[in-house]
């Protein structure tokens, strides 16, 4: 039966749950929020949404940042009450049962792989304009050109994009050969982005020309173009938020400093994102390019491409902050900008691909996908066959498509899981309001709906291409299940 359902009992007695100590207080999650939060998105979909929105992109920031606080109070309460690997996977397997958990775990494929080929093409950008600029920042070496046609996509007119399939096969090995990340190396690459953005700020936002907020939203407020639309890829720049999520069993008055924690992070990132975009657009302008006929091109098309050749336009970079600042007479600044973003990012593309492994470890691991998923390695002791397919899927995904497109599609990804975890959390506190949870998602009973709304919005606001691409992708996953997990689950032996 497709609709079984693994007890919360089963799920934490198979995850040999184990008490942990709670230390965590309010700053200290506020923290590991904005660490997380703060990354590609930033760096890279400003010339996005800034081509979707123009100036209205602001506005964008608000409505992604709303969206992700409320279904953020719906993911803390689930990962309270089920405090185990697998993430949204795992959380709808004990509620909505094997099957939609299945289409979740499939979808955080689009989640946390095409997360990973996002910021790896995002990484490309800087580090092809550092190469480019190389000689200002170190005068004893000289500018290094690539030629157009390897560093871009087939949709942007190019055939490959090597350097980002390069850092993605690099980050694989890595991740084979078991490296981690220390916490005092993550905290200094954290201390980096974020110097990187107030260095930007403090630049950028003296020398604003108000002129250039007018039109404020040329291509209107809702539809695939527009500040909706940009609000649906510019949600890509809060992901990471879960980190805050899952930390509730390591809290004290989690029930008091989650939401703090949560909320505050968000609010930390939604006013940097804000400044950042301010200070793009009174600088150079964020005006959308448009066509031969006065109408808007869409992002990651190649008439898009075409028209921004020779163009000096922050729409047309793929390096966004690091061009506003060398328009502005700080080409230095604008290179350490590209430096920090080349240092920073590949650590992001481990972490998504880290998480990636971990969802199909545990689904092979309930049976739904082959055992050779979930084998370790004998002498590096990781899970290394699922950790080269992940590798190779995002290298594919990182040469051939544009950044933008792929902020898009993982965000359906992750926008379907937050709606089904929100719906979760509804349907928990129907069936089993009695069930321990160190933390309850405060006025549930609009926080949920707004949460779950919220993402069908945000949803439709995608492109018609990723909502196809999503539906495709989904169908492929039931063909899947049918064809081997749903027979082979470990709950068919029960």
């Amino acid at each position: 039966m497709s609709w079984r359902i693994k007890p919360l009992d089963v799920i934490l007695e198979t995850a040999e749950k184990k008490s942990l100590h709670r230390s965590l207080g309010a700053f200290q999650l506020t923290m590991l929020g904005v660490g997380a939060i703060i990354g590609t998105g930033i760096f890279v979909l400003t010339a996005e949404a800034a081509q979707k929105a123009g100036p209205g992109m602001m506005i964008s920031f608000v409505i992604a940042g709303f969206v992700c606080a409320v279904a953020a109070l719906c993911y803390a309460e689930m990962a309270s009450m089920i405090p185990v690997s697998g993430s949204a996977y795992t959380y709808t397997y004990a509620v909505l049962g094997e099957m939609v958990a299945w289409v979740v775990g499939w979808a955080l494929v689009l989640e946390y792989a095409i997360a990973a080929s996002t910021v790896a093409v995002g990484w490309s950008g800087y580090m092809v304009g550092l190469l480019r600029n190389i000689h200002e920042l170190l005068p004893f070496l000289p500018n290094f050109s690539i030629a157009e046609t390897w560093v871009n996509g087939p949709w942007n007119g190019g055939r490959v994009n090597l350097p980002a399939f390069a850092i993605s096969l690099l980050v694989t090995g890595l991740l084979v050969l078991g490296t981690k990340e220390s916490a005092r190396f993550n905290a200094v690459l954290v201390t980096v982005k974020i110097i990187a953005l107030s260095a930007f700020i403090a630049l950028a936002i003296p020398v604003m020309n108000l002129d250039h907020f007018e039109p404020f939203a040329p291509n209107g407020w809702i539809g695939k173009l527009g500040v909706s639309a940009a609000a649906a890829s510019i949600f890509f720049a809060y992901v990471g938020f879960d980190a805050v999520s899952t930390a509730a069993e390591e809290t004290k008055n989690p029930n008091r400093n989650v939401p703090i924690g949560l909320l505050g992070s968000l609010a930390i990132c939604t006013v940097f994102y804000l400044l950042v975009a301010a200070g793009a657009i009174g600088t150079v302008g964020a005006q959308p390019v448009v066509g031969a006929d006065g109408e808007p091109l869409h992002p990651g098309s190649l008439e898009l491409t075409a028209a921004c050749q020779g163009l000096e336009r922050l729409v047309c970079s793929r390096e966004p902050l690091a061009f506003v600042l060398r328009q502005i007479d700080w080409p230095h600044i604008g290179n350490l900008i590209g430096l920090a973003a080349g240092l920073a990012l590949p650590s992001v593309i481990l972490m998504m691909m880290f998480g990636q492994t971990r969802i199909f470890f545990v689904m092979a691991r309930d049976g739904l996908l082959p055992a050779v998923f979930a084998s370790v390695h004998h002498r590096f002791k990781t899970p290394h066959v699922v950790t080269v397919c992940t590798g190779l899927f995002v290298s594919f995904f990182a040469a051939l498509f544009p950044v933008g497109k792929l902020a898009d599609i993982s965000n359906s990804g992750t926008l379907f899981a937050f709606l089904v975890v929100a719906a979760g959390v509804l349907i928990l506190r129907v069936r089993e309001p009695d069930h321990p949870r160190s933390f309850r998602t405060p006025l549930v009973w609009f926080v949920g709906p707004t949460a779950i709304a919220g993402c069908l919005f945000l949803f439709s606001q995608l492109s018609t291409y990723t909502e196809l691409l999503f539906l495709g992708w989904s169908a492929v996953g039931l063909l899947v299940y049918f064809g081997y997990g749903r027979s082979r689950s470990h709950l068919a032996e029960r």
